[in-house]
């Protein structure tokens, strides 16, 4: 299928790229390179003036808004560091950037990412981070279902297993937006 890439209507959301997260170890591909190819994204996307949505998750202060899973041991990092939410410095935050903050796996619920989207004229958005079956994938539902075409880094993102990384790539992502390595999103951005 031959697709251009709208600089006009399109914007790029990477999904937690964090220190606590991106610590964890990620298969097929260690976060570094993840980090590496959602920067040479991120940076094409700016030299384009297209917008870029850095989204984080952290719980609030008081830890009441976190989620509380009904099945124990499904979701728990433990004591986290104080500097386990904070964007990594790869990230190279400009005025320009949108920050999100989630309180959740998907960013759409309850932050301000589909307002913002939708008042720049986005129809379009470019996912990557970490992990792919979890905060990319919960994030590609809402996008799904609030009708905004997608486009997939696969090698722009990773997850806590090769099977976790592969299953929505394989089964879901297709069917929701086009899958690409991010070799082939940096070309059609170009066009």
């Amino acid at each position: 299928m031959e697709y251009k890439i709208s600089k006009e209507h399109t914007a790029v959301v990477v999904i937690d790229l964090q220190k606590g997260i991106v610590a964890m170890p990620t298969e097929p591909y260690p976060s570094k390179q993840v980090i590496e190819n959602s920067v040479k994204i991120i940076e094409a996307a700016r030299a384009k003036e297209m917008p870029v949505f850095l989204v984080h998750v952290t719980p609030s202060s008081d830890g009441k808004d976190a989620l509380h899973p009904v099945v124990e041991n499904t979701f728990h990092f433990g004591d986290r560091p104080s500097d386990w939410a904070e964007y990594i410095p790869e990230l190279n935050i400009q005025p320009t950037d949108f920050l999100i903050t989630k309180r959740q796996w998907g960013a759409f619920y309850g932050t301000e990412l589909d307002l913002q989207l939708r008042r720049r004229g986005i129809d379009t958005i470019i996912l990557c981070g970490i992990a792919t079956n979890m905060g990319v994938e919960s994030t590609a539902r809402f996008a799904f279902e609030y009708g905004f075409n997608q486009i997939f880094a696969e090698d722009a993102m990773a997850a806590r297993s090769e099977e976790m990384h592969s299953h929505p790539l394989k089964y879901t992502f297709p069917r929701m937006g086009l899958v690409m390595k991010t070799e082939d999103v940096l070309k059609k951005m170009g066009e």
